[in-house]
C-alpha cells in the first residue's frame, strides 16, 4: 500500500514510479489492469440514496440478497485498523461510501490486490450493506475487483486551494476532489434542460443554424477566421445566430430558439470567454415588452425548480428574481448613478448633444473619447458602462438605447433616435439583450451601409453588409421580437460563481509551453 499522498516531500517522479510498480504487481498476479467492464448493481450515490434512510436494525433485518451490492468507485481514503482491517472511502463523484475490508472476509488474492492499491484508483467492491457501531453506512467487502490505476497522486487538500489556474487547467482533478465543482456543473446542466422544456412547452421550435458563416453578423464583435480548403474560402466562426434565426421567421416559423455556441475574438475577463453559450429566441407578432415579460417568467420559474427559491446568493448580496424586474432608460440610469461622478453630478444638460457628451465623458475618466467619432449614442452607452453598470445588482431592464448603436432594432414609434431595445443587468453583468426586430428591408440596408462606413473609419466591430439577409427581409418578416441570454452568466448567478471560468468546464487558457 502506497502512502505517497501523505509524503509531499517525495518527488513526483518517484510517486509515479511507485504507482507504476504497483500496477505491474497487479498485472503480475494475473489480473487485468484495465478491464473492459464491471457488472455493477449500484453506483455509490445509489447505495447512499437507497439505504441511508434505514437505521442499523432495519438494515440488518433485510434479507441478505436485498442488501448485497456490487459498487464501483474511486478510492479517496484508506484508514488502517491494525493489520487485519481497513476502512476505505469510495466515491462516484457525488457521494462517498465507506468500504470495510478484513483479511478473514476477503479471499487472499483480493487482500493482496488491496495492498497494491493507491488513493485515486478505481475498484469495484461486492458485499453486504450495513452500519458500523458509529452508524456509518458501509459495505462489508467480500470481493474486490481492480478497475483502473491512478498513476498520479491526487493533490492533497485540493479543496480550498488558491491555485485557481490549476483548477481551470485540470478540471478533471478539480471534479475528482471537489463536490462543489461538480454541483456547479450539474446545476448548469439542469438550467439548460429547463430552458429547453420551458420553450418547448410554449410552442417554440428548437433549431440549429450555421456555426461557420460567410458573413459574420448579428452582433458587434470581431470574429475568428477559418478557411475551407476545398472551396478555398475564408469563413468566420459565428458571433451570433441572429440573422439566420430571423430568416426562419421570414420562412414561416413563428417561434424559434437555439442554444448555441458563439465565438468572439475579444478580451478575456471574469465575465467574458472567447467561446461561450447563448440562448436566442424569436417570437413573431411580439415586441420588446413581450420578450421582457417572458424573460421574467423564465428566470423565476428556472430558479424555483432548480434552486427551490427565487432568491439567489450573489457574493455578499441577495438577488431576487421575483417579477416584475425594474425598468430604467439608459439616459436616466446615467443621471441616477452619475450623481457621484468626478467633478460633480451628471446633469441632463451634460447629456444633450455631442459636445456635452464628450466633455462629460472626459470628466468621468473615459479615455480616448475621440475614438467614438461623431456618434452621440456611443458616448452615452460608454457613460452608462462607466457610471451605472456596476451598480445594477438587482434585475434591471435598461431600455431606450440609442438607435445609433442598435442597427438591427426597430426604433420606438415617433422617436427615430431611440431603439425599441432593452438589456437585462443582474449582479453587475449584462445577462440578456433584446429588441423589437427591424423588418423594413430598405431601412435595414441603410443601417448596414452606415455600419460599413464605420468599419472604414476604423471600427473593426461594426457589422458587414449582409445582402442575402436584406433580400430575405424583402420577402416580408412579420413584427418580431428577439432576445439573446448568456447561459454562462446565468449559470454564474445560479451557482454564485464569481468568474465565468467557474461555470465553463474547459475555459480557454494560454498554453503553459510550446504547442506541439
Amino acid at each position: 500500500m502506497s502512502d505517497a499522498e501523505h509524503l509531499p516531500e517525495v518527488p513526483l517522479s518517484e510517486l509515479i514510479a511507485n504507482r507504476r510498480a504497483s500496477r505491474e504487481r497487479i498485472a503480475g498476479s494475473g489480473r487485468s489492469t484495465y478491464p473492459n467492464r464491471f457488472p455493477a448493481t449500484h453506483l455509490v450515490s445509489d447505495v447512499v440514496g437507497k439505504f441511508s434512510p434505514l437505521a442499523g436494525p432495519a438494515l440488518d433485518a433485510l434479507p441478505a440478497e436485498e442488501r448485497t451490492v456490487r459498487v464501483p468507485g474511486r478510492v479517496l481514503s484508506i484508514r488502517r485498523m491494525g493489520k487485519k482491517a481497513v476502512f476505505s472511502d469510495l466515491s462516484d463523484g457525488r457521494e462517498r461510501l465507506q468500504a470495510y475490508l478484513r483479511t478473514d472476509s476477503l479471499p487472499a488474492a483480493d487482500w493482496e490486490l488491496f495492498e497494491c492499491l493507491d488513493i485515486g484508483d478505481h475498484v469495484g467492491v461486492e458485499g453486504a450493506v450495513f452500519r458500523t457501531r458509529t452508524g456509518e453506512l458501509s459495505v462489508k467487502v467480500s470481493g474486490l475487483t481492480f478497475l483502473s490505476k491512478s498513476l498520479r497522486p491526487l493533490p492533497e487538500k485540493w479543496h480550498g486551494l488558491t491555485d485557481v489556474e490549476r483548477k481551470y487547467r485540470q478540471r478533471y482533478v478539480d471534479l475528482i476532489a471537489s463536490p462543489e465543482t461538480r454541483r456547479t456543473f450539474e446545476i448548469r446542466a439542469r438550467l439548460v434542460s429547463f430552458i429547453r422544456r420551458f420553450f418547448d412547452g410554449r410552442g417554440f421550435v428548437e433549431v440549429e443554424t450555421p456555426m461557420m458563416q460567410v458573413i459574420p453578423g448579428g452582433a458587434a464583435a470581431r470574429p475568428f477566421v477559418t478557411h475551407h480548403n476545398t472551396l478555398d474560402l475564408d469563413l468566420f466562426l459565428r458571433i451570433a445566430p441572429e440573422l439566420y434565426l430571423k430568416r426562419l421567421i421570414v420562412g414561416g416559423f413563428t417561434k424559434v430558439y437555439e442554444i448555441n455556441r458563439n465565438f468572439r475574438n475579444e478580451g478575456i475577463s471574469t465575465s467574458h470567454n472567447p467561446e461561450f453559450t447563448m440562448l436566442e429566441f424569436y417570437t413573431a407578432y411580439a415586441d420588446a415588452r413581450d420578450q421582457m415579460a417572458l424573460t421574467e417568467e423564465l428566470f423565476a420559474a428556472a430558479a424555483t425548480e432548480i434552486l427551490g427559491t427565487t432568491d439567489l446568493a450573489w457574493g455578499g448580496d441577495t438577488i431576487s428574481l421575483e417579477a416584475p424586474f425594474r425598468r430604467i432608460t439608459m439616459r436616466d440610469a446615467v443621471l441616477e448613478y452619475g450623481a457621484a461622478a468626478p467633478g460633480g453630478p451628471v446633469a441632463p444638460a451634460d447629456l444633450d448633444g455631442l459636445a456635452a457628451l464628450r466633455r462629460t465623458a472626459e470628466r468621468v475618466g473615459i479615455e480616448s473619447v475621440e475614438r467614438f467619432g461623431d456618434v452621440p449614442g456611443k458616448l452615452l452607452a460608454e457613460l452608462f458602462g462607466a457610471l451605472a453598470e456596476r451598480n445594477l445588482v438587482q434585475p434591471t431592464f435598461v431600455i431606450d438605447y440609442p438607435a445609433e448603436i442598435s442597427p438591427l432594432s426597430k426604433t420606438k414609434p415617433g422617436d427615430p433616435a431611440t431603439a425599441d431595445r432593452f438589456e437585462l443587468f443582474i449582479g453587475r453583468m449584462e445577462v440578456a439583450n433584446g429588441f423589437s426586430e427591424l423588418n423594413d428591408p430598405d431601412e435595414q440596408a441603410e443601417k448596414f451601409r452606415a455600419q460599413v462606413a464605420e468599419r472604414t473609419h476604423g471600427d473593426d466591430e461594426a457589422m458587414l453588409y449582409d445582402e442575402d439577409y436584406v433580400e430575405a427581409l424583402s420577402y416580408g418578416m412579420p413584427p418580431t421580437a428577439g432576445e439573446g441570454i448568456g447561459i454562462d452568466r446565468l449559470a454564474m448567478l445560479f451557482t454564485n460563481s464569481p468568474s465565468i471560468r467557474d461555470v465553463i468546464l474547459f475555459p480557454l487558457m494560454r498554453p503553459k509551453g510550446p504547442v506541439r
